[in-house]
């Protein structure tokens, strides 16, 4: 079982964990920085999966956790042109 990622609106918070859906919504609007953060620290401290400093984040499986596209504007736009 691997954590999904995905946008949300009207979030309480910056990140917040769903284990009913085995997700983390991430509110729109907030720096991608503060977004890291708050996803690292949901999946490391109360997940208790592996630190991943630098590195991709990780599932408590150990699998890569990837984050939406939808969070990286400025790459999208370069891949587009």
């Amino acid at each position: 079982m691997c954590i999904h990622i995905s946008m949300a609106d009207d979030l309480p918070r910056i990140a917040v964990w769903d284990p009913d859906e085995v997700s983390i919504h991430i509110a729109r609007g907030f720096q991608v920085r503060d977004v890291l953060r708050e996803v690292r620290d949901i999946l490391t401290i109360d997940l208790g999966a592996p630190v991943s400093r630098g590195g991709p984040l990780r599932c408590f499986c150990g699998m890569r956790v990837d984050l939406p596209r939808e969070l990286f504007p400025c790459d999208l736009e370069a891949q587009a042109g």
